[in-house]
């Protein structure tokens, strides 16, 4: 326990000063007798063995408000993280070829995109005080989620995303546009992009060279990823019947393209052929980008002041009644 105003408690000692001048000031009336002995026979009566009580009342009142002025409260230590956070935007391919089911969990087959979206929560998990915003991109880039640290809407948002809701194609410089898009009013120190796809561009106005040269300008550090299996890949095809059976398709990815956009923007390119080595990426990319958290403490305190000025009413009004009946005194 401590005290907001610990200078308050130096008017203790004042208090019991003047209550002590005071109780002398009022002495006891009292009767002259020429010899004590006339009184040996006469024991004092319990009202003169107590008559200070009225006087210790008031004196602990007074401490109790003095006290009570003080602040008296309980340390609860707390500490807050302020920090200079990232700016992230995640680009996601979500074109028709993140359809193949050359990833695996525990021996079962998914497609690319439910496998990137897992992985994905892990790192958005991993992260603090950054501000994260979604793009997917197919034949055209979309912002799914600005940015935000609302990191619960974001993965909501990112639930949404399935195969099959853009026009189909591969627009990687829109992608990367629509991020830098993004993180223009930023002004966070870092701001970086992970862009994932397992294609080559196809669709789009702008050329991904183009679009990292303009995030070059903005020093906005472009980490790529290649994702999926080199060489054919399962990929799931439905029968007259409906039945699903999978074919061995080639999909094109081109790595000197991600890696030339990792080269401009100072970032890196990572090549994820299953599910582990994807989660290691994002993992090393979250050992990459971290900022030095600066730590500012501040303390949260119960006060007390309350129960000090309530006791010393009690013992006030305690006082007065004693004072004007037990103890009451003539003249």
């Amino acid at each position: 326990m401590d005290f907001k105003n610990p200078s308050i408690l130096l008017l203790i000692p004042l208090s019991v000063l003047f209550v002590l001048w005071i109780n002398r000031k009022n002495k006891l009336p009292s009767f002259l007798f020429p010899s004590v002995d006339l009184l040996s026979g006469i024991s004092p009566s319990w009202k003169i063995r107590f008559r200070l009580v009225p006087t210790a009342l008031r004196l602990v009142t007074l401490i109790l408000f003095v006290v009570a002025l003080a602040a008296p409260r309980k340390v609860l230590e707390e500490f807050t993280h302020k920090a200079e956070g990232i700016d992230i935007v995640l680009a996601l391919d979500c074109s028709g070829s993140m359809a193949a089911e050359d990833f695996m969990i525990n021996g079962k087959r998914y497609n690319r995109l439910t496998i990137i979206k897992n992985v994905v929560k892990d790192f958005i998990a991993k992260r603090s005080s950054d501000r994260i915003a979604l793009v997917a991109f197919a034949g055209l880039a979309y912002t799914v989620c600005p940015l935000t640290t609302d990191y619960n809407w974001l993965l909501s948002n990112m639930d949404r995303l399935e195969l099959g809701m853009f026009e189909d194609g591969t627009a990687i410089g829109s992608a990367i546009s629509s991020s830098v898009n993004r993180l223009k009013t930023s002004k966070a120190k870092s701001k970086i992009i992970i862009l994932l796809t397992d294609g080559v561009n196809n669709a789009g106005k702008i050329d991904p060279l183009t679009a990292a040269k303009i995030a070059q300008t903005m020093k906005t550090k472009i980490y790529t990823i290649g994702a999926g299996s080199k060489g054919d890949v399962p990929f799931p095809v439905k029968d007259l019947f409906g039945r699903t059976f999978y074919q061995n398709v080639p999909i094109d990815l081109n790595e000197d393209t991600l890696q030339e956009i990792a080269r401009l923007t100072q970032g890196r390119y990572f090549r994820a052929t299953d599910t582990e080595s994807l989660r290691h990426i994002y993992q090393e990319i979250d050992s990459l980008e971290k900022t030095e958290i600066e730590e500012t403490g501040y303390k949260e305190y119960q006060q007390f002041f309350a129960w000090f000025l309530l006791g010393g009413i009690v013992l006030l009004i305690a006082e007065v009644i004693l004072s004007n009946t037990i103890f009451l005194r003539i003249p």
